[in-house]
């Protein structure tokens, strides 16, 4: 048995997690100084994880058939991540927004291992304007908050 590392695939495979990192950053710092449950750890991890996940079944799968059951996988997956975050109480339902931002998380990392940083960039842009913008609109139509 010999070991061989190739140190151009680890080298490229940190600059794509460390994108998915980075660009996770955004919603994981709203989410952490809106006193979430998830925050700064979680989402980075989720689009880490996203990312590895599909890196991996790019570079060992042979079909896009088989690279597509990872992609379905990995949006199942955030489905029951993001499942978690949702809290029913009193009649009320919380933990819905940060729900979705884990699961658009996700496709961040998803795009980010397909080298498709403009959509990655958007989604993660996207994402971070509607937790920031939007809640201010939110706000004011429902005093109670």
């Amino acid at each position: 048995m010999s070991l061989e590392i190739a140190w151009v695939e680890i080298v490229e495979n940190l600059l794509q997690i460390g994108i998915a990192f980075v660009l996770a950053l955004p919603v994981a710092w709203d989410r952490e100084h809106s006193a979430r449950s998830a925050g700064l750890r979680t989402f980075p991890l989720v689009s880490v994880a996203a990312c590895g996940y599909m890196l991996t079944g790019l570079q060992v799968l042979t079909t896009t058939d088989a690279e597509s059951r990872v992609i379905y996988g990995i949006i199942t997956g955030m489905g029951f991540i993001g499942g978690g975050a949702i809290v029913k109480q009193s009649g009320s339902v919380s933990g819905t927004v940060t729900a979705a931002s884990l699961w658009n998380t996700g496709a961040i990392g998803v795009a980010v291992a397909f080298h498709r940083y403009e959509i990655a960039i958007v989604l993660s842009l996207i994402n971070f304007l509607i937790l920031t913008l939007v809640k201010q609109f939110k706000a004011e139509e429902t005093p109670e908050n």
